[in-house]
């Protein structure tokens, strides 16, 4: 049996720089691989760093929303574009962002959000590398995005807690969706409604560690070791074997993010 955390930020301070327990624990659960998330540009060569450190970590290269409006002022919208593309050239960067929209904190003007989700998408474009999507209160503006920028795009749709009509139109798109710990929180009874209609050849699992750490570990620092428990949430939900979660959500991370060459780490 075997898993892949498909988002997680193991260089947040949270880690404190030290991430080879973190990533033994994972491995204890059958936890094998990780995807480690870039939020902006002068986190990019840690990312990718921490990547070239260990063969079992994968990595991105991206702006997060709330991070557009400082990392605009460095770089254009083209010029965004191009540092992508460049960056994703190295073999251990698998896929862009996170990008997308947040409009429920608006930590950065929504024009300039969109402005950095369309250099990713262009850049999407260019190397057919997937996009880790992060959308909060902006699910139509999201989907117009992806449909007015059509081509050659695919991604995930990461943290997924909102609604099944944005799942539906994002998989019609040909995204996947990304299932994290708050399926396990007592108050998501209606997430867990919508996740048990989705198509599991279509779902990711997810930390989003350091944060939203699912139940029993509520509250505390999130990790991927944690991730076995929305894993067994999502198994009841779908009335299917542990294994089976791992061999399918395994199987979807593979067709997602090809460049990634997870076999020997899952052997």
């Amino acid at each position: 049996m075997n898993f892949i955390d498909s988002h997680c930020h193991l260089d947040y301070k949270d880690f404190e720089g030290n991430i080879d327990p973190v990533l033994e624990r994972a491995k204890n659960v059958s936890i094998k691989a990780f995807l480690n998330i870039c939020t902006e540009i002068e986190e990019a060569a840690q990312v990718i760093a921490t990547a070239e450190k260990y063969p079992q970590i994968f990595a991105t290269v991206g702006v997060h929303p709330h991070e557009a409006e400082p990392d605009l002022k460095q770089l254009s919208k083209d010029e965004l574009t191009k540092w992508l593309v460049e960056k994703s050239q190295h073999p251990k960067v698998i896929g862009l962002g996170e990008t997308g929209l947040d409009f429920f904190y608006d930590n950065s003007p929504r024009d300039l959000q969109t402005e950095a989700f369309r250099a990713h998408v262009q850049a999407a474009k260019i190397t057919k590398l997937p996009l880790i999507i992060h959308t909060r209160a902006a699910n139509e503006e999201t989907i117009n995005v992806l449909q007015e920028e059509r081509g050659y795009i695919t991604g995930v749709i990461h943290c997924f807690s909102e609604t099944k009509w944005l799942a539906d139109q994002a998989m019609d798109l040909g995204f996947y969706i990304s299932i994290p710990g708050i399926i396990t929180f007592k108050k998501s009874q209606d997430l867990r409604d919508i996740v048990k209609d989705l198509p599991l050849d279509r779902l990711l699992l997810e930390t989003d560690a350091p944060f939203l750490a699912p139940v029993p570990h509520r509250g505390k620092r999130n990790e991927p070791s944690f991730m076995i428990e929305t894993a067994k949430v999502l198994a009841e939900l779908k009335d299917v074997s542990l294994e089976e979660i791992a061999a399918i959500t395994t199987e979807n991370f593979q067709k997602l993010f090809t460049k990634a060459d997870v076999t020997p780490l899952i052997l």
